[in-house]
């Protein structure tokens, strides 16, 4: 029989353990303390081997991607639920003067615009800095207004804003375009070699023509004058050997 010092200490143990037990759960968030739970039922009741539960979390980073818009309508601030209100709360923060760049694509002709931060406005990133996301010139800037185009929950909008760019990154944004008219002009240019090298052609064919009739017409001439030169020999002949009759 256990004596009441042995019993006395396992009453002890387990208290101990079950406010060590409680004092985990306390600090563990809701979510936190659901995936324990299920994890211990399928550890000590589940007949399989234990398995890691994983729920879809939608994060406060996930609302913003998916709500956020470029430009806000009436409709979006009318809406009252509370994806819309953070998202609001975080465009609200945003700075709509001039735009940041992404041209990593310049040269097919995609390019990312986004608002600027407090902390770019703070370090003139965009008005007194080049506003291209990978550029850092002072010098050289000017202010453009760009009709951005783009597509946005399914729908394709334009918007005119401002973008303040060094010349070297000025002639990105006009990069697509102007190849296009210069392999345009290209194309032109190259029709109308074409077009002269044919003419020219035609003009070798028909003066290779002209040739050979002007040719053909002397040799002619030659024959009828050689006839007629023939005839006046004849009579020529003819009047200095006269025939018997004429005496």
């Amino acid at each position: 029989m256990a004596s009441s010092a042995a019993i006395r200490s396992e009453i002890y143990d387990r208290e101990e353990r079950k406010q060590q037990y409680q004092a985990h759960i306390r600090g563990l968030n809701a979510y936190e303390r659901h995936k324990k739970f299920l994890k211990d039922y399928v550890r000590f009741y589940g007949k399989d081997k234990p398995t890691e539960v994983k729920l879809p979390v939608k994060t406060d980073h996930d609302t913003l991607r998916e709500g956020y818009r470029f430009i806000r309508s009436e409709e979006d601030d009318l809406n009252p639920s509370w994806e819309q209100r953070l998202v609001k709360r975080y465009y609200d923060k945003l700075f709509k003067e001039y735009c940041i760049a992404d041209m990593s694509r310049y040269k097919t002709g995609q390019m990312g615009l986004r608002w600027r931060t407090e902390k770019e406005v703070m370090s003139g990133k965009g008005q007194f800095m080049c506003g291209s996301k990978q550029c850092h010139e002072i010098e050289g800037l000017a202010s453009y207004e760009v009709n951005f185009s783009y597509h946005e929950a399914g729908e394709h909008k334009q918007a005119l804003v401002k973008l303040v760019t060094c010349e070297r990154c000025a002639e990105k944004l006009y990069y697509k375009r102007r190849k296009e008219g210069e392999r345009s002009e290209s194309k032109e240019k190259k029709k109308q070699k074409r077009k002269r090298n044919r003419s020219s052609s035609e003009d070798d064919t028909d003066e290779e023509e002209r040739k050979k009739g002007k040719k053909s017409k002397s040799k002619l001439e030659g024959r009828e004058r050689e006839g007629k030169d023939d005839e006046n020999f004849d009579e020529f002949m003819e009047g200095m050997f006269p025939g018997k009759g004429d005496n």
